[in-house]
Parts: C-alpha cells; sequence; structure tokens
C-alpha cells in the first residue's frame, strides 16, 4: 500500500464519526437483507405501521408544514431576514447557488411527475373541489393540485431545515455541520455529542439513503422503460444492474471532481436542458391554452392555499383517504428528505443571509417548477382531454406505471412550421433521457455528500473513500429497489421512508421554534417589545403603580 492510500485510508477512519457510521449503515444494510429473507411478511408490516402512523399524524404533518411556509415568507419579507449565516461571502454566484439547491434537492421528482401526476388528479379531483372528474373543470384544479403539491411545502420542508442547520453550525463556535446541530439551543452545545444528537443523525442516516434510493429507483425505472418504449430493448434484472452500475460510476466522476467541478457544472447543465424541454413542449403543445390554464390554476392556488394546506376530509365520505394519499403522504415523503436536503443546502449558503437562503428555497424553485407542471404536466391534461393521447393505462390500478407517461407526452407531439408536420417526439424522449440520468446523478452525488457528512460528525469534505462506500450502498439500494418493485418491494421502503419521515416533522418544528427563540433573543423581538414579560409578573411594580412610559426607539 502507497503512503497515498495509506493516508487516505488513516484519513477515513480518523474522521468517522463511528456510532453513526455503523448504526446507519447496519440499519439500511438490514432492511436490504430482510427483504430478501421474508419480503412479504417485511412489507406488509411496514405497511401496517405506515398506514397506522400517517391515519394519526396526518392533521400534525399539514399542520406543521402549513406554519413551516409561513415562517419563510415572513423571513423574506421580515426583519430577520437580513442576519447572516457566518461571517464570509458567499463561495458561489446566486445561480450556481440555485441550480445546485434545485438539481440536488427536487428536481428529480419534479422530472419523474412532471408528465404525469395531473393525470391523476383529473381522473379522481381533490373531493375539496367538488367537481367531476375528466371533466373540463378537473383540467384546472389538477394543475392547481399538482403546483400545490410541489411549489411551495415540500420546497419549504428542505430549506428550514437547512437554514437551522447552517446558521447554528456558521455562527455558533464547535458546532458541526450535522443534522442534529439544527436543535442546538433545544440539545446545547455540550451535548451535540450526546444520545439524543446520534440518534437524531442516525435516523437522518437511514431516511436518507432509503429516501433517496427509492427516488432514484423510480428514476432509473423511467430510464429503462424509456429504452422499452422507444427502441423495445427489454433490460431484465441484469440490464437493471448494468444501467444503475453506469450510473453510479458516473455520480462517483462527478462526487470525486467535487462540489464546485462536479456537483455545479452539472447542475448548470440540468437546467439549461430542464428549460430547453419545457420551453420546446410550451411551443409544440396548446400554447394558449397552456397560459390560460398555467394563470388560473396559479390563481387557485393562491387564494385556496391556505384551505388546501389545511384540508383533512373530516365528515367526507373518502375525502380523508383521499388527502391521506397525496398530501399527507407528499408531506412526510419531503420531511424524509428534509435531513439529506437540508444539510446539502446549508454546506452550500455560508456567507448567505436568511433572507436569499429562503427566497432561493421557495420562491425561485417554484418560479421553475411552476411553468414545468404547468406547460408538461398540463400538455398531458389536454392531450387526454382531447384524445391525442391515452394515458388511462397508466393512471389505471395494475398499469404500467408513471414512469412511462413522458414517453406517451412527447411521442404525440409534432411541430409544425410553413404548414409541415415536424415529429420532435424522438428529439424531446431522447432529452428527457439524459436530463433524467443527469438529474440521477446529481441527486445520487449531493445525497451521497450529505451522507458522508453526517457520518464523519459534520465534516464539509469527507474523505473519497467514505463517499465512495455511500455512493455504492446507494447505487446498490436502488438497484434492489428496481428489481423488487415489480413484487412490492420498493412501495414497502417507499412506506418506510414515510415513518422515518412523519417523526422528521416534529424534527423541522422543533428547528423553527429554535430560530424563532435564537433570532428573537439575539436579534430584537418582532412583536413584543424587548422588556415584555410573557409569563409572571413584572418585578418591582406594583398593581397601583402605572407602567413607566418607555424610552423612543428606533421604531418611534
Amino acid at each position: 500500500m502507497s503512503s497515498d492510500e495509506k493516508g487516505a485510508v488513516d484519513r477515513f477512519f480518523d474522521e468517522l464519526d463511528p456510532i453513526v457510521f455503523a448504526f446507519g449503515a447496519l440499519l439500511t444494510v438490514g432492511v436490504i437483507v430482510a427483504f430478501f429473507i421474508d419480503r412479504d411478511f417485511v412489507a406488509n408490516g411496514i405497511t401496517t405501521v405506515q398506514g397506522e402512523m400517517v391515519s394519526y399524524m396526518n392533521w400534525a404533518l399539514l399542520v406543521i408544514v402549513f406554519l413551516i411556509v409561513l415562517f419563510l415568507l415572513f423571513l423574506i419579507v421580515g426583519p430577520w431576514g437580513k442576519i447572516k449565516m457566518g461571517d464570509e461571502d458567499p463561495e458561489y454566484s446566486f445561480f450556481s447557488f440555485f441550480t445546485m439547491l434545485y438539481s440536488a434537492g427536487f428536481a428529480a421528482g419534479v422530472v419523474f411527475w412532471g408528465p404525469t401526476e395531473g393525470l391523476f388528479y383529473y381522473a379522481d379531483p381533490n373531493p375539496l373541489f367538488g367537481v367531476e372528474a375528466e371533466s373540463s373543470a378537473a383540467m384546472t384544479y389538477a394543475i392547481q393540485q399538482t403546483l400545490f403539491h410541489w411549489a411551495l411545502p415540500q420546497l419549504a420542508v428542505f430549506t428550514i431545515m437547512g437554514i437551522a442547520i447552517g446558521y447554528f453550525a456558521y455562527n455558533y463556535d464547535n458546532v458541526p455541520l450535522r443534522v442534529s446541530s439544527a436543535l442546538t439551543p433545544i440539545l446545547g452545545k455540550e451535548n451535540l455529542d450526546g444520545p439524543a444528537a446520534k440518534v437524531i443523525d442516525i435516523l437522518a442516516v437511514f431516511a436518507t439513503i432509503g429516501g433517496v434510493a427509492t427516488s432514484l429507483g423510480f428514476i432509473g425505472s423511467q430510464f429503462i422503460s424509456g429504452l422499452d418504449y422507444q427502441w423495445g430493448i427489454d433490460m431484465g434484472d441484469a440490464g437493471i444492474l448494468i444501467v444503475v452500475t453506469t450510473m453510479t460510476i458516473l455520480f462517483t466522476i462527478s462526487m470525486v471532481l467535487g462540489v464546485d467541478k462536479g456537483i455545479r457544472r452539472l447542475s448548470n447543465f440540468n437546467m439549461g436542458l430542464f428549460a430547453v424541454i419545457m420551453v420546446v413542449t410550451f411551443i409544440a403543445g396548446p400554447t394558449m391554452f397552456l397560459l390560460l390554464l398555467g394563470s388560473q390554476a396559479m390563481g387557485g392556488m393562491i387564494s385556496d392555499f391556505v384551505s388546501m394546506s389545511l384540508y383533512t376530509g373530516a365528515g367526507e365520505e373518502g375525502a380523508t383517504g383521499w388527502v391521506e394519499a397525496w398530501t399527507v403522504f407528499y408531506w412526510a415523503w419531503a420531511l424524509s428528505w428534509s435531513p439529506f436536503a437540508g444539510l446539502f443546502i446549508a454546506r452550500i449558503s455560508k456567507g448567505r443571509t436568511v433572507r436569499e437562503v429562503a427566497f432561493t428555497g421557495i420562491v425561485a424553485t417554484s418560479a421553475a417548477t411552476v411553468p414545468w407542471f404547468t406547460f408538461v404536466g398540463g400538455t398531458a391534461v389536454w392531450a387526454q382531454h382531447t384524445g391525442l393521447a391515452d394515458f388511462s393505462e397508466v393512471i389505471a390500478p395494475g398499469g404500467p406505471g408513471p414512469e412511462v407517461s413522458g414517453f406517451i407526452l412527447f411521442d404525440a407531439l409534432s411541430f409544425s412550421v410553413a404548414g409541415v408536420s415536424i415529429p420532435i417526439g424522438s428529439f424531446l424522449i431522447l432529452g428527457f433521457m439524459v436530463i433524467v440520468t443527469t438529474f440521477f446523478v446529481t441527486s445520487a452525488d449531493s445525497s451521497t455528500l450529505a451522507v458522508s457528512m453526517m457520518t464523519t460528525g459534520g465534516k464539509a469534505s469527507p474523505s473519497t473513500i467514505n463517499r465512495l462506500f455511500w455512493g455504492i450502498v446507494l447505487g446498490l439500494t436502488a438497484a434492489i429497489l428496481m428489481i423488487l418493485g415489480g413484487e412490492g418491494g420498493a412501495g414497502a421502503l417507499q412506506d418506510a421512508v414515510v415513518i422515518t419521515g412523519a417523526p422528521f416533522a416534529i424534527v423541522c418544528f422543533l428547528a423553527l421554534l429554535c430560530l424563532v427563540k435564537d433570532f428573537s433573543g439575539s436579534r430584537g423581538r418582532v412583536l413584543l417589545q424587548e422588556k415584555t414579560v410573557i409569563f409572571g409578573s413584572a418585578r418591582g411594580q406594583s398593581d397601583d403603580e402605572p407602567a413607566a412610559a418607555a424610552e423612543p426607539g428606533d421604531d418611534d
């Protein structure tokens, strides 16, 4: 062994947090082994626990996510927004910061569900709206519901964790860059290596590996479905392993290059191709209809945001089940991603203000998400409604699944120039498969970085060996889920991720309270004057004496 190799190995062991690494790895590998030993028993047990948890915590998830959105909007416009995360200047340009935040933590799901999700709401609308399924009115509400699920709330969950982790890590001495640091005021700086912090970090590792691997399994399935749909190439289990292995090699190369050369450059490319596909679909689709549809759906989401956020379906037959199957599930799924996405956001946010991070996290990203779901999702709903394309098998139980929707949609589109119809479906499908692959790479790369940071006590640049280990684990888990997916394996682990995601609702809410406590204590209260006694009576003042007049301040 060369001295360089020995040095790399020594660094790997020196930086390791043995407890978080060991338990995180054992939990992840244990789930995989359990599926092989008795898949049905494990799947049924997880599904039962998930169902009970969602049933009892549905209202809590809805309320907590709604409060997080309100708090982030307040940070954007309120006085606390100018608080800076650290004393240094930002490491990346705003555009690179935005593309990395969007590509790494969110866009893979946007690409996957873009052509599909509106179709499900078109066929089965939210009971809140009371519209007939597959009607003209259902088209607008389908896109409105999709925008609600993918604009502010999911992004807010990631952003609140990123702000909390980054603020306490960069503004406090000796606070590491890890998930448990978001609760520094509650745990105490001296207890960040204690049992409670370790439990949070271990669950964060497990939730990240399970959540990201399941999502990557879906993305890989989308790529393989494209090969089968376009060229009739049936990969089989061996082909799945080859495809995922190739993608794992790609994101490993990106990972070794580092954040600046790897994730940043690939994220910038992703957003460019993402914009091209979106614009071409807009032009080739029903352009004027999409503008009208998008305006109405966006207006409806804004006006109905509070009712949609807190709607539980109470007293309506089947309504609660609909909310649990869609909105509650999405929030729990996003919460399972919050440790990874939050830690990565914190990693790239050093030197930025709280306002910048909050704005980028929920406003700038929504500005990219809304047109995508309007143009791509709206075109799919329009094509189904007018009969241009047939997605009935996709949304039917037991059908081919949502991964083929994009290929059906793009194959049906054409573009006319001077009366000549130009089939652009093949070009769109090719671009779609490329962007599926590149988003796979950026999501896997950034999540591997986040898990490596979690298992090294918060190192901003973990060793290559550590990142390679978790990259291989992530790739293997995604491949296994794709193989098991037809037999309920992927769905079972997806339920398991919801089980880990629901408790993170509490962690996110506590992180919000920690920020409020610290900001109000060190940066000034917003609603109450500084000398206000919140509980008890003021000392040294009798009930008969009038209160002393307040001295004029900056706000007078």
